[in-house]
């Protein structure tokens, strides 16, 4: 069992039986409170180019050749990456491979000049949130009260000491 990192777009049909999965999690998870389809809208909201250096990036972790997890960064600002779909095959939870992307995202959002990372989840994916707790994000909600409150729950972590620079246009 080999595990490797592939840097690459969404629009790889590598990353394709991935999208699809986590399209179908966002309709279950969350179909009755956006509504049938959404869960599609939402995956389409940002075209793949956003994904691409020099602004962004988007990973897949392939094992034995198959992608089993994956996740993506996009410019938030001059300063910050905003992470996007990380991801984990559902029958390979609870085996720290999101961690493994997030890891990698973040060292590459460093590299490609980011000095802080920003990102949010959905109040029904309380998996995520634990996970971004636990490496090191702050939270920018109140975490005392109900996720649902919130709808959206925003999350911030500032890098180590970037790496040389890739010049990033606007």
């Amino acid at each position: 069992m080999t595990d490797s990192f592939l840097y690459t777009s969404p629009l790889d049909p590598q990353a394709q039986p991935l999208i699809q999965a986590l399209t179908q999690e966002y309709e279950t998870r969350y179909g009755d409170y956006w509504g049938a389809g959404d869960g599609i809208k939402e995956m389409n909201r940002y075209p793949a180019e956003l994904f691409a250096p020099p602004d962004g990036n988007f990973l897949l972790l392939l094992r034995d050749g198959v992608a089993i997890a994956g996740g993506a960064f996009k410019r938030y600002d001059d300063t910050t990456a905003e992470m996007k779909r990380v991801w984990t095959h559902v029958d390979l939870r609870r085996q720290g491979l999101a961690r493994r992307v997030l890891q990698e995202l973040e060292a590459q959002a460093a590299r490609q000049g980011y000095t802080q990372l920003y990102l949010t989840t959905g109040f029904r994916q309380p998996e995520a949130a634990g996970l971004y707790l636990r490496s090191g994000y702050t939270a920018l909600f109140d975490t005392a009260v109900d996720p649902e409150i919130h709808g959206t729950l925003p999350f911030r972590k500032a890098l180590g000491v970037p790496a040389p620079a890739v010049r990033r246009t606007a």
